[in-house]
């Protein structure tokens, strides 16, 4: 059958689908640099070579409950239509009029799927609206003025939602019918895009400062139009709040006043100015929200130790070259205040007056996000990925139960679960024998790629599990402690999530087009493809679904890319019968346990999307793009609900050669307005739930 949904072909060569502006700005050209980790740890594949059948252990173990999980085979056959009409009715569903057919799908995911597109806009369903929520620039505070592109100030950015937002949470607020508070992070900053006459080798003072204030977090209280989806945000809230990158955090955890976190500006270890390049985050269930710092490598120039090498940190100046008005930005200066990013930030949008966290116990590294979920007990496990090529997977697991109840006993001590527990790093075995997995993304005899894995503890509390490493350089030095473990060199481990219907957790692997070549990693059973340009999904099952085990069975979920591609994998399901996709990064539950994929650097010639896939029944595997986000831009931050989906737009217009001047996209004010982030919404126009 041929596929329904055409791709558009792609000429691009860039690593990974970006633009070289993307590069620049986003990740200080990671891409183009050595990789940071240049371990001589086992590869997964020496370990596969050696290794005999874990398959039976697999089964006795938590894979048990994945295929419980999964359910059987796709419906296909000349009897599916029929099928889905009787699951249908036996809902309760009333049937569509004969002249209109229900689109088909997993039960949350019954939308016409969207095709591939280089529209400059958010192109969304047939029967589905959507509004601009709030953009970068809308006045948030009270006194902050409205946005002026051509007056734009440091004071005016500190009230304003700020650039580039990336994680999104939509948190209920009790006793203000039809609000929410949204918190959003704000992941860096396109200079190039924000400024008229903007000189990347002079930036102003004022420029700098503007973009110190447009870094960092958001909190935004929103109210929902009764008769529509429509969202729209509430300006001057008492709960609005705005986080910068000269914002005051705490250090606590463990390593909290560690002397490799004091500086001549703070010689405790214990206070920070600033959060920067938060991408993903977690909502916690005692009602706060954790924010990770990712790429703060790039602020920082002149970097002098191996220890500033392995994260990337480079010898010279910066892009933004913030060094020349502030000298905590010059590590020749200050060599620990690197040491004081790269943590997983957690905040009380409910008290606007709080000082936000730096949790040290969750570890120093590349945060894309950081997910909880609760043990049997109540102490929450924190999920975690390294974004970086070749870098690892982690968890956290609390030595604290949570508090039920909004008691201010409870919430205070809620706020400090996560400085107290045991932080591991995954090491994945292939039950494969190695000469199956050629670096093609051709399956192995049976089936599908699968293993085992083994959590490997670093640090509990001031203890360290690393020989050779104290608990506190552990925490700071974290990827060191993966290296010295021997854990599983992996492709960008970005959004790690457990399901909260099953508890499996699901973990997006971005891309890795270092996969294969010489004097890297080769291709092993959970990285299977060399060059890969279009990333997986890794599904995981703890042992005995016990999140605080410390060995897992894991399987590919999505091999990613065209789906005529002999490479890709849709979890068994028919693969002309799913959206291409490619480039998996945020990921998102809904209500009905499907897992929802944001993409960044789409390889396959489409503007970046937000798919929904099924991953239990009878449909699982079954893969439907939901939204496409306008020229340059990626999708990120998805919330899913039961009416509304949200959605972060961020870097529209991000095209080489674009700027002020000469804008590649006039989304999402039209012509003559200046590009500018924004949060989006989207419901279908009957009022009726997503996808039902």
């Amino acid at each position: 059958m041929r596929n329904l949904l055409p791709l558009i072909s792609s000429h691009s060569a860039h690593p990974g689908g970006r633009s070289a502006l993307t590069c620049r700005f986003r990740c200080g050209d990671a891409c183009f640099k050595e990789t940071p980790n240049t371990s001589d740890n086992e590869y997964a594949g020496d370990i596969i070579a050696r290794a005999v059948s874990r398959r039976s252990m697999m089964r006795t173990a938590a894979v048990v409950t994945v295929a419980a999980a999964a359910g059987t085979a796709a419906l296909t056959g000349p009897n599916a239509p029929q099928a889905e009409a009787a699951a249908l009715a036996g809902h309760g569903h009333k049937p569509h009029p004969p002249h209109k057919p229900a689109p088909s799908g997993a039960r949350g995911l019954r939308f016409s799927p969207v095709a591939p597109n280089k529209n400059d806009k958010v192109t969304v369903p047939e029967g589905y609206s959507q509004n601009v929520v709030i953009r970068w620039g809308e006045p948030i505070l009270r006194g902050a003025p409205a946005f002026n592109p051509e007056k734009q100030t440091a004071k005016a950015q500190a009230g304003q939602f700020g650039y580039n937002n990336d994680f999104l949470s939509l948190l209920p607020l009790r006793g203000e019918r039809g609000r929410q508070v949204l918190v959003a992070n704000h992941e860096y900053t396109d200079e190039v895009l924000m400024f008229r006459g903007y000189d990347p080798a002079n930036p102003t003072r004022e420029q700098v400062e503007i973009a110190w204030a447009a870094h960092g977090l958001s909190v935004v209280v929103v109210q929902e139009e009764s008769r529509t989806g429509k969202l729209g945000a509430v300006t001057r809230h008492p709960l609005n709040r705005r986080l910068t990158a000269t914002s005051e955090f705490r250090v606590t955890g463990p390593a909290a006043g560690s002397p490799l976190l004091r500086t001549s500006a703070d010689r405790t270890g214990r206070k920070v100015l600033g959060t920067l390049n938060n991408c993903a985050g977690g909502t916690t269930p005692w009602g706060t929200t954790l924010h990770g710092e990712e790429n703060f490598n790039q602020y920082f120039a002149n970097g002098t130790t191996a220890m500033h090498k392995r994260y990337g940190i480079g010898s010279g100046a910066t892009e933004r070259k913030w060094e020349r008005f502030d000298r905590r930005f010059d590590l020749a200066k200050e060599p620990n205040e690197a040491n004081r990013f790269g943590w997983v930030v957690e905040l009380d949008p409910y008290d606007p007056d709080s000082t936000p966290r730096k949790r040290t116990a969750l570890g120093r590294f590349k945060h894309e996000a950081a997910e909880p979920r609760l043990t049997a007990d109540g102490r929450p496990v924190v999920y975690m990925g390294d974004d970086e090529k070749f870098d690892y997977l982690y968890k956290f697991v609390s030595s604290k139960r949570m508090k039920k109840g909004t008691s201010r006993a409870a919430r205070e001590h809620n706020l400090t679960l996560l400085d107290e527990g045991t932080l591991y790093v995954a090491k994945l075995t292939g039950d494969s024998p190695a000469a199956e997995i050629d670096g093609s993304g051709k399956l192995p005899n049976d089936g599908e790629f699968d293993g085992s894995g083994v959590w490997i503890p670093l640090a509990t509390g001031t203890t360290s599990h690393v020989p050779g490493m104290t608990a506190d350089e552990v925490y700071v030095y974290t990827r060191l402690a993966g290296d010295k473990v021997g854990a599983t060199k992996m492709d960008r481990p970005e959004d790690v999530e457990p399901s909260p219907r099953t508890g499996r957790v699901y973990v997006a692997l971005t891309n890795n087009s270092d996969r294969g070549k010489e004097g890297k990693a080769p291709a092993d059973e959970a990285n299977p493809r060399n060059g890969n340009k279009h990333g997986q999904v890794l599904e995981l099952a703890e042992n005995w679904d016990d999140p605080t085990s410390d060995g897992f069975a894991w399987r590919l979920f999505l091999v990613a890319g065209d789906p005529n591609d002999p490479s890709t994998y849709f979890a068994g399901f028919p693969k002309e019968r799913v959206s291409p996709i490619s480039c998996p990064d945020n990921v998102a539950f809904d209500a009905h346990g499907n897992l929802w994929i944001s993409t960044d650097g789409n390889q396959l010639g489409s503007h970046d999307g937000l798919f929904g896939v099924a991953t239990q029944g009878d449909r699982r595997g079954e893969l439907k793009q939901f939204l496409t986000v306008p020229t340059g831009a990626e999708t990120c931050g998805p919330v899913i609900q039961d009416r509304r989906v949200l959605v972060a737009v961020q870097h529209p217009g991000e095209v080489d050669g674009a700027s002020v001047e000469k804008p590649a996209s006039t989304w999402p004010d039209g012509p003559g307005k200046i590009v500018r982030p924004s949060v989006v919404a989207v419901w279908r126009k009957d009022g009726r739930d997503i996808g039902v």
